[in-house]
């Protein structure tokens, strides 16, 4: 544990990683579903411009051929033009690319978006929209809990594989579901693991509209992943929460009539009604992805999740969420048209610019001892008053070549605790058991207690359908 307390403030982490002498030469970093191509290529720009880190060997895995070709391509390339000294080696095979690593950075998604699109088109066949998913606290598309049984086998198996052919390496986790991923592995498997979320970044754009300097402001976020609140926000040393009430009393309403008028981008949800509203309601500020969540009452149907969303229905209403597959789909489509331009630079389709991102600034802390603070999720192990110690928690951190150093935080408020957090843990351990014991009676639990159901019929009908769909075989027996 680190004495003190913690404070989130801007501080230049970057410089030294882009000024300092190769220091990576021997490391072995592996990046494992890689061919996650508009994802990977940013991770890949900022291991590029870490020039701590030049000299490592970097392994791209992924099943996929076309798109380990294409990330390898792009990130050969890039390294030419920029002129840095790391080679990556791409494969398909996973116990290469793990073995002796020293990081391994998990971004896997077995089956991909349509996968789950279509057990998402079941479900509302049978009067569960956006799926049965879809609950309390927990409404993101790709946040994938009890229909994810071959993503939580996919990730702990890659864990294992840490465990016996990389024991001394970091498993970073940013693959979804990271609350029980994080949770399920740090419980079953004896590895060094970290998971990580960039949503936390949303806190950015609540500054930004209140008029506040980052390297002013410092606050701290507390809870899980995507339920995460701002338990402290300070402005030049004094508390900034005043400054939030004051404008939600003079700005809110005029900001909301030009946020309908003009909203293109789904999560432009920060100050949403419905992140107010949860303010109102729990007495902190939900901060990033934790907006997209809250209880039914935002999200019965398009009408409701528009009311509070915007006219997009924010990023996981039919509308927000083709919208983001359809940007990843371009921005895919703009890699391969970048590489396909020999007369240019892939900078000039693509800068070189930070992607904000904390994985690379985490591996130049651990692999050259540099101590950094960020916010990361691990087993709370008595940080957080009131939350058990084997359950995952989002939470600042310091780390260096000595690794994870927590802090002991003040409780969370009570109304948090227990109308918040305790019911998304019972979420939580009821997808990992019944990952983990098998059999339908913990899946027509899950259904039972769903607003949405109507009748026992309609639970075995949904568990039948999801069931037997092409492709759940193994995710039937096991569930049988």
């Amino acid at each position: 544990m680190v004495k003190g307390c913690s404070s989130m403030k801007y501080k230049n982490q970057l410089k030294p990683l882009m000024e300092d002498e190769p220091k990576g030469k021997g490391l072995k970093i592996a990046f494992i579903g890689a061919g996650s191509a508009v994802w990977s290529s940013r991770i890949i720009i900022d291991l590029i411009l870490a020039k701590s880190l030049h000299g490592a060997k970097v392994y791209l895995m992924d099943i996929n051929m076309e798109r380990l070709n294409l990330i390898t391509s792009f990130a050969k390339r890039y390294a030419s033009e920029l002129h840095a000294d790391q080679e990556f080696v791409p494969t398909t095979d996973r116990i290469e690319a793990i073995k002796d690593a020293d990081f391994v950075v998990n971004s896997a998604m077995y089956g991909g978006h349509m996968y789950y699109e279509r057990m998402r088109e079941i479900c509302e066949r049978h009067g569960y929209y956006r799926g049965i998913n879809s609950v309390e606290w927990n409404m993101v598309s790709d946040y994938h809990t009890i229909w994810g049984y071959y993503q939580f086998k996919l990730a702990l198996s890659i864990a294992k594989d840490v465990e016996e052919y990389a024991p001394n390496a970091w498993l970073i986790n940013v693959a979804n579901p990271v609350f029980e991923l994080t949770t399920l592995i740090q419980r079953h498997v004896k590895i060094k693991m970290i998971g990580l979320c960039h949503g936390y970044h949303g806190i950015y754009n609540v500054m930004k509209e209140l008029g506040l300097p980052r390297e002013e402001t410092e606050f701290e976020v507390l809870g899980f992943n995507h339920v995460i609140w701002l338990t402290k926000f300070k402005y030049k040393g004094e508390d900034a929460y005043p400054l939030l009430d004051k404008w939600i009393e003079e700005k809110a309403e005029k900001y909301w009539e030009h946020w309908r008028e003009t909203q293109v981008n789904p999560f432009d949800i920060d100050l949403s009604p419905a992140a107010i509203d949860m303010y109102k309601r729990y007495g902190l500020l939900p901060v990033g992805d934790t907006v997209r969540g809250g209880t039914w009452m935002y999200h019965w149907d398009l009408k409701t999740k528009q009311k509070w969303y915007g006219p997009t229905g924010g990023p996981d209403s039919e509308i927000g969420w083709m919208m983001y597959i359809a940007f990843l789909n371009m921005q895919l489509q703009r890699l391969y048209e970048a590489l396909k331009d020999q007369k240019h630079p892939l900078a000039a389709h693509i800068p070189p610019e930070w992607s904000g991102e904390s994985i690379v600034p985490i591996i130049d802390s651990i692999a050259n001892n540099r101590k950094g603070e960020y916010v990361v999720n691990t087993l709370n192990l008595g940080s957080i008053p009131g939350i058990p110690d084997n359950v995952a928690v989002e939470m600042p951190v310091q780390i260096d070549g000595k690794g994870v150093h927590r802090y002991i935080f003040e409780p969370l408020p009570k109304k948090i605790r227990d109308l918040v957090l305790l019911p998304r843990i019972t979420r939580m351990e009821m997808a990992l058991t019944a990952f983990l014991e098998g059999g339908r009676e913990i899946l027509e639990d899950w259904l039972h207690m769903d607003p949405r159901t109507k009748s026992t019929r309609q639970v075995q009908e949904t568990i039948d359908d999801l069931l037997n769909m092409p492709g759940n075989e193994e995710m039937k027996k096991h569930f049988s």
